[in-house]
């Protein structure tokens, strides 16, 4: 016997529509099954309001001419009308006049919902119970079917609000009333019937397209594409925080960029940009704007992120939020990632792996713009490119389902993974500078645990003078006399604290969460004003927290710990302290027991700096004093103590010797420094690096490590147990150095003087004589930005790491997820350099030619 046909739950819904002349969406293939709702606001013939529930692959639908009620007692009759197709979740438009339910259509409310019970019986039987869990309605629900009037066809049925939580009286029942525009566009019925926003003007998108190429592919052929008007507005797909990347083929992974979240609608010559609540930002980004419209297209829906990258090619949100203020334009530019319409084809419906490629193909198409970016996939496996994201000092990675449609909010197709530790905070008080007048010291934060208010830490650091100044005089208008926390914050944290109206949301990266709940190291980026208070909730880690969590990162002894160092970069006094301590254990085998000389800037890298190698007035004493000969007394540091008193004396570089105390004649490293003359590629830099390494493991038999020096160049080191005194290893360095110059002299130079250097590379050897000096790896350096010399893996060496590619803020979460550290065995290594031997072999290399390239 053959299974009997399933009915066409959508065949009533397609007869009554020509689809040639409505935007409403063709019925398609279900997707799986889910349970989302939407409420629609109809102003057809008469005004009504359509609630729809997803059920077996349509959606059950009502129309409601009165509109849902909050209160108990009243009854609303509700007329159960054809399913819907899946993709009505998301439809507001206008269907034409003299079309079935010709008039304009907004979504309401969104969201999901939950049966009580078994919903097939629930509809025979005639009673249906379920949950909304939507922006505006919540709660339990009843729905019941009535009797029908004599001779009505229709089947009628009663949308009641069962009394719980989420019940309000007949008097404050006033939600319709209050709530007319969509959630998803953040428009009215009245605008768009006013406006007519989504009607196509054909020959306007016909002009803009005039003599460009056709769109990429036939879209005809794409599953899930569908003829429709474009929208005004498409609530954005969302990712959901993960703890570790997805694993498996199904997945695609793109960077995480660090800045405003923008949809830009497309029709013709109009183009708007739309942040991630449908507010409309063009006049923000005009340039942007333009660069779009140059695309011409003749209509299409892009979604992506507006980001400031740095000098090292990094998208920094703390410098988006400096330009806008600051009304400079040149560096804004557009990654797209998704493509959601494409001339009359709404692509919502299709897979990510099909919006991508036509994306890509649209943008090969068109004029290339420097203001225009499209965001790269990379099919591997999600721990593997989680790893490489981790080690650029990148914000983290999103990963995307390949299969998903495009679906407004948190689905779980899309998964963010983030190498470094940053949420939203709402921003609950402040206390004032003790350095600068009229001027922020550090913010209380918040964030929101159910409906109640609760405190998170403060953060002192990532304020410019600027942003400090500017904070201060919003806060202290907004100031109220009792915290607007829910609960009592813990002991001291209240101590000089200024309670303001929760208004503002921050955008702070962290290092995680101490064991009473507070944030840790804390760095503040800028404003959001894309945001509500209301979604700043506490997220979910997706990189390790600080380690053992320490319950109070307080500095011993650090005074003015809001004294701006790096003004540009915002990094106080405090962060640099925070700094010290979340590298100790990386830093200090590279300083301790060996004299420094150290680079001080009392008042910040806006004042005068200068170099420090003897004690001076004040100096702790977890600074050690220890005679370096000629009657000069050399300073050491053994541990975090003397670390934190290198930050309370604004020590923002720190430069070791070559040799340990012990064995004070003799070094125990050699250093080469390539200093880059001007217009000399990046790539000639890490081929010089290179070919550094090849010579002296050619020549000397030596094993070298490469870092970043935080400046123009990098650092090739090799370490050697203490046998060259002093003149012999200068002589040794000289030698390698003086080999390239002799090899290849249209690249090197073995002599200082600079007006010689334009084009070529300096190879410095002079680090390598006693009392010389070169910056220590995990040191930031007196320079803008606060960039940090970094030691890298020999693989690492590429175009994407420059000589200042990593920044104070970020080394820490590189060094969380590095698998191992990238000057594995540095300490351990032993390895002998021959003077006499060497000196021999250095001559031979002179005159025979260069050595490989890895």
């Amino acid at each position: 016997m053959e299974p009997k046909a399933q009915p066409d739950r959508l065949k009533p819904y397609r007869e009554k529509r020509d689809f040639s002349r409505t935007s409403e969406p063709e019925p398609a293939a279900p997707v799986e099954e889910g349970r989302g709702f939407v409420v629609q606001k109809h102003a057809a013939r008469r005004l009504h309001y359509d609630l729809r529930l997803e059920f077996e692959g349509t959606l059950l639908s009502w129309a409601v001419p009165e509109g849902p009620s909050l209160v108990p007692a009243v009854k609303r009759l509700a007329v159960r009308t054809e399913d819907h197709p899946l993709a009505y979740l998301d439809y507001e438009g206008v269907i034409p006049k003299g079309e079935y339910g010709g008039g304009t259509m907004i979504v309401w409310d969104r969201g999901d919902w939950a049966p009580v019970g078994d919903v097939r019986k629930g509809l025979a039987k005639g009673h249906l119970e379920f949950e909304l869990h939507g922006r505006r309605l919540n709660g339990r629900w009843h729905l019941v079917r009535i009797k029908p009037r004599p001779r009505e066809k229709t089947e009628p049925w009663l949308l009641i609000k069962a009394n719980d939580a989420f019940a309000r009286t007949p008097e404050a029942d006033s939600l319709l009333d209050d709530e007319i525009a969509s959630v998803l566009s953040g428009r009215s019925n009245a605008d768009l019937a006013a406006t007519n926003a989504i009607r196509t003007d054909h020959a306007q998108r016909a002009a803009a397209a005039a003599g460009q190429p056709a769109a990429p592919a036939d879209l005809r052929g794409v599953a899930g594409a569908r003829k429709a008007l474009l929208r005004p507005f498409v609530e954005p797909m969302l990712a959901s925080a993960a703890e570790r990347p997805p694993k498996g083929d199904a997945w695609r992974h793109e960077v995480k960029f660090d800045g405003y979240r923008m949809q830009a609608r497309i029709d013709g010559g109009d183009v708007r940009l739309l942040t991630r609540k449908g507010l409309d930002w063009t006049n923000r980004f005009p340039a942007i704007a333009e660069a779009l419209r140059e695309l011409a297209l003749g209509s299409a829906m892009l979604d992506g992120e507006i980001v400031v990258e740095d000098s090292a090619g990094v998208s920094r949100f703390s410098d988006l939020v400096g330009d806008l203020k600051a009304g400079r334009g040149d560096r804004f530019r557009y990654y797209v990632f998704d493509l959601l319409y494409l001339d009359g084809w709404d692509l919502a419906g299709a897979a990510w792996v099909e919006r991508k490629r036509i994306l890509t193909a649209a943008f090969a198409a068109r004029p290339h713009s420097d203001r225009l970016g499209l965001s790269e996939d990379f099919a591997i496996d999600g721990e593997t490119f989680f790893q490489q994201v981790s080690r650029l000092g990148l914000e983290g990675m999103i990963s995307k389902r390949a299969a998903s449609p495009y679906r407004s909010g948190r689905t779980g197709d899309w998964l963010k993974s983030k190498c470094i530790l940053a949420q939203e905070f709402v921003i609950v008080g402040f206390t004032p500078s003790t350095t600068s007048r009229r001027a922020i010291g550090s913010l209380a934060l918040g964030y929101f645990r159910g409906d109640d208010l609760v405190y998170a830490g403060r953060v002192g650091t990532g304020f410019t003078e600027e942003d400090a100044r500017a904070l201060f005089a919003g806060l202290d208008e907004t100031r109220v006399d009792a915290s607007p926390l829910s609960q009592k914050a813990p002991p001291d944290a209240e101590k000089g604290v200024r309670w303001v109206e929760p208004r503002l949301v921050a955008r702070v990266d962290h290092q995680g969460w101490t064991a009473d709940g507070l944030v840790w190291h804390a760095v503040f980026k800028g404003l959001r004003d894309d945001k509500d208070i209301r979604e700043i909730v506490r997220e979910v880690d997706a990189a390790p927290a600080a380690p053992a969590a320490p319950a109070a990162p307080a500095v011993p002894g650090l005074t003015h710990p809001e004294r701006l160092l790096w003004p540009d970069a915002g990094v106080t006094k405090q962060g640099l302290a925070d700094y010290y301590a979340g590298v100790a254990e990386r830093i200090l085998p590279h300083l301790a027991g060996r004299a420094l000389s150290l680079v001080r800037c009392p008042s910040g890298l806006a004042a005068d700096c200068f170099f420090a190698k003897q004690p001076w007035a004040g100096l702790s004493d977890a600074v050690q004093r220890l005679p370096v000969g000629g009657g000069h007394i050399g300073l050491v540091v053994h541990d975090l103590a003397g670390l934190h008193a290198l930050a309370q004396a604004a020590v923002l570089e720190i430069h070791p010797w070559g040799s340990r105390f012990e064995d004070l004649e003799r070094p125990d490293r050699l250093i080469f420094d390539l200093d880059p003359g001007e217009d000399v590629a990046w790539a000639t830099v890490t081929d010089a690096a290179r070919e550094v390494r090849d010579r002296l493991r050619s020549t000397l038999g030596l094993a070298s490590f490469v870092k970043t020096t935080g400046g123009k160049g990098l650092h090739v080191v090799a370490p050697i147990t203490p046998s060259l005194a002093w003149p012999e290893a200068t002589a040794l360095c000289k030698g390698v150095a003086s080999a390239m110059a002799a090899d290849s002299p249209d690249r090197y130079l073995d002599r200082m003087a600079k007006a010689a250097r334009k084009g070529k590379i300096f190879v410095d050897y002079l680090r390598n004589a006693r009392g010389a000096t070169a910056v220590a790896a995990y040191s930031p350096r007196a320079r803008p930005g606060a960039p940090v010399s970094t030691p890298l893996a020999w693989e690492e060496l590429s175009d994407a790491v420059r000589a200042d590619h990593y920044r104070l803020g970020a080394i820490e979460g590189r060094l969380a997820h590095l698998r191992q550290d990238p000057w594995q065995g540095f300490f351990e290594l032993r390895q002998t350099a021959d003077a006499g031997e060497a000196r021999a072999r250095g001559k031979g290399a002179g005159s025979g030619g260069k050595a490989r390239k890895a």
